[in-house]
């Protein structure tokens, strides 16, 4: 679905990026693995077309989408449900969900989608007229997946799935996960700071280093290596 090719990007004079490459299969869950500042968010932003690569190729189903903004990608079912959730604080949380679907222009399925995403989040359902500014962190989290879900994207990208969240609350979004991967196949490319988790939900891995691509492979094979348990999960 998504292959990335010699990829160099950052912020103005400071390259993040350096002839970065990989490939995410449809219909699977990747994760995006590194310490900090090394480079993952830069790249999750990049896809969804938030930044301008300074040079290399971004092919989406065979598509060269290098050029494209991110309305643009996000009509073809790009979504990123960035770090920090980024809800609207003053809006209720239906208002943040149909926000989710303001590219789409099939009206009439919309209503059924967010009724899908109720089922499959029924905190929300329950939240539905609420500020999003007085979600608890977990509800936040939840929210801004519905808001991506409603976009009807192909391909999701999550940047820091568990972040400040308790291990119950990202149990609980982990089951979500797996439910939404699991009837459409929908593609999803994971950034969390909790290697372990993401490599436990993923069947494949990257793992960035200094902006470039160190290590590839089968999430199992990744957790089994004894670099990574040293540098990331301490063992």
């Amino acid at each position: 679905m998504l292959e990335v090719r010699g990829l160099n990007a950052g912020y103005g004079d400071a390259q993040i990026l350096w002839d970065l490459g990989l490939s995410i299969k449809e219909g699977s869950i990747t994760a995006l693995i590194g310490s900090n500042g090394v480079g993952k968010t830069t790249f999750l932003r990049t896809v969804a077309g938030a930044i301008r690569p300074y040079s290399g190729q971004i092919l989406y189903g065979g598509r060269d989408i290098t050029p494209l903004s991110q309305p643009r990608r996000a009509g073809l079912g790009i979504m990123m449900i960035p770090e920090g959730r980024q809800l609207y604080s003053g809006l209720t949380v239906e208002d943040n969900l149909l926000m989710g679907a303001y590219t789409r222009r099939d009206k009439g399925k919309i209503k059924t989608d967010l009724e899908w995403v109720y089922s499959i989040l029924p905190v929300l359902k329950e939240r539905r007229k609420q500020l999003a500014g007085t979600l608890s962190g977990g509800e936040a989290q939840m929210c801004a997946i519905g808001r991506g879900l409603m976009a009807a994207p192909r391909l999701l990208l999550i940047d820091e799935l568990s972040l400040g969240l308790a291990p119950v609350l990202v149990d609980s979004l982990i089951k979500v996960l797996r439910e939404i991967h699991e009837p459409g196949g929908l593609t999803i490319l994971l950034v969390d700071q909790d290697v372990q988790t993401a490599l436990e939900i993923a069947s494949e891995g990257y793992v960035i280093v200094q902006g470039r691509v160190e290590l590839s492979g089968d999430s199992r094979t990744l957790l089994a290596n004894p670099d990574i348990q040293k540098a990331y999960l301490g063992i």
